[in-house]
């Protein structure tokens, strides 16, 4: 696996293999890999013929007193784990690079991003697109692959890339859970013992919900105070949001159709998790 960190290098080398006819498959990263992040790559592996996966800690999709500078590194182990799943070419690009002195183009995406964590995180999703899109234009993938978990920024990116007539295939992949049941993340690693255990309640939360909306519940209102109830009972745990929307469009549905997805935003001690489950799923086929 070779580690590629000039911008000009890894463009050369993804346009000489496209013009070999050579598939590009690509997994757009900040790093600190787990099994999440290796099931992409193992996807993407089998979608194309060098694949490439990029680390890149994104300055611009982090607000005023987020956790940037604590955001979790470590390029030896990442590059260690992309190997072990047969990554050709990591990408690891320099913030200096990416947005040099003078940077003024940015790519924004309206309505998908009103919403959600677009209303919590302004700028964020400006931060987002601008980056995916420009490492669309420096990997040049034929197909590239986003994990559910983050389900906004996964449609805002297709949104993003039909609008542009950008020649890539977004591919989303499901959820990775721990065994008990917590979405897998980079910033669970910042969590304390207790503060773990406290997490759980994200995923406590999202089952409650499919029980009730299996059990014949519609009502949204109803389902995301039962949610929050079951979450604020964890001392550290702060809601960002939590809220019931459509699964095309992110607006807020007031009753629970086969459209509803929930989709939870919490705070544990200074950890930000994020989660969704396709409510639509549990009510039955008539």
């Amino acid at each position: 696996m070779d580690i590629i960190t000039n911008i000009d290098e890894m463009q050369q080398r993804c346009l000489a293999a496209r013009a070999q006819g050579k598939r590009l498959a690509f997994v757009p990263t900040m790093g600190y890999l787990h099994e999440g992040h290796l099931s992409l790559l193992r996807a993407a592996r089998d979608a194309g013929d060098i694949l490439v996966l990029s680390i890149f800690v994104n300055p611009t999709q982090f607000g005023v007193g987020e956790d940037f500078d604590s955001y979790p590194r470590d390029l030896d182990r990442d590059a260690e784990m992309a190997c072990s799943v047969g990554t050709d070419w990591l990408f690891a690009p320099r913030a200096s690079a990416m947005y040099p002195k003078g940077y003024a183009t940015w790519v924004d995406v309206e309505g998908l991003t009103g919403n959600l964590c677009g209303a919590s995180r302004p700028g964020h999703f400006r931060g987002v697109t601008t980056v995916v899109c420009k490492l669309f234009g420096i990997v040049q993938p034929h197909v590239a692959f986003f994990g559910q978990k983050d389900f906004q920024q996964l449609a805002v990116i297709r949104r993003m890339s039909a609008d542009l007539n950008l020649p890539v295939e977004v591919r989303g992949l499901p959820i990775v859970r721990e065994a008990d049941g917590l979405a897998m993340s980079s910033r669970n690693v910042n969590l304390s013992p207790a503060q773990r255990r406290q997490a759980l309640a994200l995923f406590a939360g999202i089952r409650l919900a499919a029980a009730q909306v299996a059990a014949g519940e519609r009502d949204s209102r109803r389902v995301l105070a039962a949610v929050r109830e079951r979450i604020q009972q964890e001392p550290e745990a702060t809601v960002d949001y939590i809220q019931i929307c459509h699964d095309e469009t992110l607006t807020d549905l007031e009753t629970i159709d086969r459209h509803a997805l929930l989709l939870l935003a919490v705070r544990v001690g200074t950890t930000r998790l994020i989660d969704n489950h396709h409510l639509g799923e549990e009510i039955p086929e008539s």
